[in-house]
């Protein structure tokens, strides 16, 4: 019979590619790890595994025992959301990950809200950046990610997870006031071709979506300053520091920044909620997502 928390550590080992890797998100030690898998293939009597170096990749047998254990560990997921039900009823703890500007502007509104329809409910948040939060639902770390679409983002068609677009938002110049265009109504972003730039870290998906806008723009950005507080990114325009583009409800107010609006077609930002597919039905989370989907509609 195959155990279940065996299932636990191959789904682990597929999404984050080494034991270590795999034995730190489940808080085992890799000697641990690779003992649950070297047990789980005595199980299934065939090889899940190739040793390549330091990394392993899933065979095809382990592979098809993957798209099994997904549906697997949902089912157990459900039927542990069963149970806490019957015994709590309605009450329990969402545990929600999101980004600076999405705390701000959906979950703290949200959290107030919740208070008054849903006073069982426990809303518990955590600072993710927006390529994060996905890792952590998947994880098992949080109940209910916000994050944005970037280019590692799960597929469409991931059937762990269940996607609610909540709004986009266009992206901003952000210029020094004395800057040669600051008084422009709109700005075409070529003209900031041979300015310096602030730009979010490596890994931040707003920087890969500057870059693109910056290519098919016809230029490659100066990158002089680097950070992923956009209050500093506006500060270090400010001062005079180089050009930035920053979304929009991201600009903090007030700033000492000129902001204008990008010519058409301007860089987007897509946030949407996402949880775990076993869990999307879940009254607590049903109840988080229509709050937090109503204070989306009305930004």
């Amino acid at each position: 019979m195959i155990e279940v928390r065996r299932l636990r550590v191959l789904r682990a080992l597929a999404d984050h590619g080494t034991v270590t890797a795999a034995a730190e998100v489940l808080h085992l030690t890799p000697s641990a790890v690779s003992q649950q898998l070297a047990a789980l293939e005595t199980e299934v009597g065939q090889e899940l595994l190739e040793r390549r170096g330091r990394r392993v990749a899933i065979t095809s047998a382990g592979r098809l025992l993957l798209t099994h254990a997904d549906t697997i560990l949902a089912e157990v997921e459900r039927a542990e959301d069963a149970m806490r039900l019957h015994a709590n009823g309605a009450n329990g703890e969402v545990r929600v990950v999101a980004f600076a500007t999405a705390i701000t502007l959906l979950v703290a509104p949200a959290l107030t809200r919740l208070r008054e329809t849903s006073p069982g409910l426990n809303l518990v948040v955590r600072d993710a950046e927006g390529h994060q939060g996905i890792t952590h639902l998947l994880d098992g770390d949080a109940d209910l990610a916000i994050a944005v679409e970037h280019r590692g983002s799960p597929r469409p068609d991931d059937q762990r997870l269940a996607r609610i677009p909540l709004y986009a938002e266009p992206f901003v110049a952000v210029l020094p006031r004395d800057h040669p265009a600051a008084g422009q109504q709109t700005l075409e972003l070529s003209v900031l071709s041979n300015d310096d730039w602030v730009m979010t870290a490596p890994g931040n998906p707003i920087r890969d979506v500057v870059l693109l806008a910056c290519e098919q723009a016809g230029f490659q950005p100066r990158i002089v300053h680097q950070s992923d507080d956009f209050r500093a990114v506006a500060a270090l325009v400010a001062a005079g520091g180089g050009v930035s583009l920053v979304p929009r409800l991201a600009v903090p107010e007030p700033t000492r920044a000129r902001i204008l609006p990008l010519a058409d077609p301007a860089p987007t930002r897509r946030v949407y909620a996402a949880v775990r597919t076993s869990r999307a039905e879940h009254p607590l989370i049903t109840a988080t997502l229509a709050v937090l989907t109503e204070v989306a509609e009305k930004l």
